[in-house]
């Protein structure tokens, strides 16, 4: 096995280009867990084995050569639902995608929540997005039209003294278009980006950090 050979589970996941969680299934859940992947599995230990490349990004390509889209029984290319990403199959048409980022990953800049924002302005789609700051950072009073109009259950309290606050969800969303240019202002960075756009429209003080986001991205009237 690849963990034999000295790889780690984020590794195989990787090779796998799937989630290490589901890496994870394979070792808890017993018999017949990733029979979806054996083929593949099988393809890259045999590579490695017989002395080729151990290099992870070669090994994903020759693990994609035998690992199969799931369908649906309609035999449509069907969705694939992670911890914390709404993904699609190749080819699968895009409409909507979802992803959320903790404490650490917002600090490193929240990358993972970028291909959504991506995706929403491929489809001329909307985005909307949650965030999670200390109570005392807000400059708005929770629950005013001019923080977040239309939406009146927007605000969350959380007891460690932060407040979750909703931004977008009132139906039209932001455009998805204005806001990739503001991440790439940023540098691919998606919480500065935000966290630039809520200092500049009075909503947070100056120097406030925020310490979760989630992200939602569709394209209207799918």
């Amino acid at each position: 096995m690849l963990l034999d050979e000295g790889f780690n589970k984020r590794q195989v996941a990787e090779i796998l280009s799937r989630n290490s969680a589901i890496v994870s299934h394979f070792y808890t859940r017993g018999p017949g867990a990733g029979q979806a992947y054996v083929e593949a599995l099988r393809a890259v230990v045999q590579e490695v084995q017989a002395g080729g490349p151990r290099d992870v990004t070669a090994l994903k390509t020759l693990a994609g050569r035998y690992i199969q889209p799931r369908r649906t029984k309609a035999g449509r290319l069907a969705r694939v639902r992670q911890k914390d990403t709404l993904q699609h199959a190749p080819h699968d048409q895009w409409t909507s995608g979802y992803a959320r980022a903790g404490r650490q990953h917002v600090a490193a800049g929240a990358s993972r929540l970028k291909p959504i924002v991506d995706a929403a302005a491929e489809s001329d789609g909307a985005i909307a997005f949650t965030v999670r700051a200390s109570k005392g950072r807000f400059l708005i009073d929770s629950g005013r039209d001019d923080d977040s109009p239309r939406v009146r259950d927007h605000v969350v309290q959380r007891r460690d003294g932060t407040e979750e606050r909703r931004y977008g969800h009132s139906g039209t969303g932001f455009d998805a278009r204005e806001w990739q240019q503001r991440v790439t202002r940023a540098h691919g960075d998606v919480t500065t980006a935000i966290t630039d756009w809520m200092v500049e429209t009075g909503r947070l003080a100056e120097g406030a950090k925020i310490s979760h986001i989630e992200l939602r991205g569709w394209k209207p009237g799918v």
